[in-house]
């Protein structure tokens, strides 16, 4: 399978786990529920734009990178501290808000991963017998 398919399906995750996430935080009352929260949406929407529209072009891999380093960051916030034990692991809907958490981590990390691939290989100083060889693994 090559990167990119592998990229944007990994961003797409990452994507829909954000979405469940907000609305977990949000039903939890960690998060307002406010038209704030519209910036996350906006957030979002760019990242969904730069994995579909942009998708093999250096401003996409760009935008998943950013998107998916503020993926990365929520299950390290969460965990922070106190962590995930305690008052959240023994309320209802425990399992999901913590899998949702260690699934964003793994799509966020393979994507921030992968577009640095991407990016490396579009590097505008490698020549053309590199940017060949690297098509071919």
């Amino acid at each position: 399978m090559k990167h990119n398919v592998m990229l944007t399906i990994a961003s797409l995750l990452s994507i829909l786990f954000m979405t469940f996430h907000l609305t977990d935080d949000i039903i939890r009352g960690m998060a307002s529920g406010q038209v704030s929260n519209l910036f996350g949406v906006l957030i979002l929407v760019v990242w969904l734009y730069g994995t579909l529209l942009l998708a093999e072009r250096r401003s996409g891999y760009v935008i998943i990178l950013l998107g998916s380093l503020l993926g990365l960051l929520v299950p390290v916030i969460h965990m922070k501290g106190a962590g995930v034990g305690g008052a959240i692991a023994k309320s209802s809907g425990a399992f999901f808000f913590i899998w949702t958490l260690l699934a964003l981590g793994v799509t966020a990390l393979f994507s921030i991963i992968l577009s640095a691939r991407g990016l490396w290989e579009h590097l505008p100083w490698r020549t053309a017998a590199q940017h060949k060889q690297g098509a071919s693994a």
